[in-house]
């Protein structure tokens, strides 16, 4: 019973787990983003390549 109450008082695990999920979150954003901009990129070049 010791050995629960213990495990049940250490947030440190919970924290650990929080922080990896947030990262996992901004890290699928920033790929999202990083896709949008360069899909918008290659239309551009492709726009100043078909001009010239």
């Amino acid at each position: 019973m010791r050995i629960f109450r213990s495990v049940r008082r250490d947030a440190r695990g919970a924290t650990a787990i929080e922080y990896g999920l947030i990262a996992a979150l901004i890290a699928v954003a920033a790929i999202t983003a990083m896709g949008k901009v360069g899909s918008k990129l290659q239309n551009t070049f492709n726009n100043v390549s078909n001009r010239v």
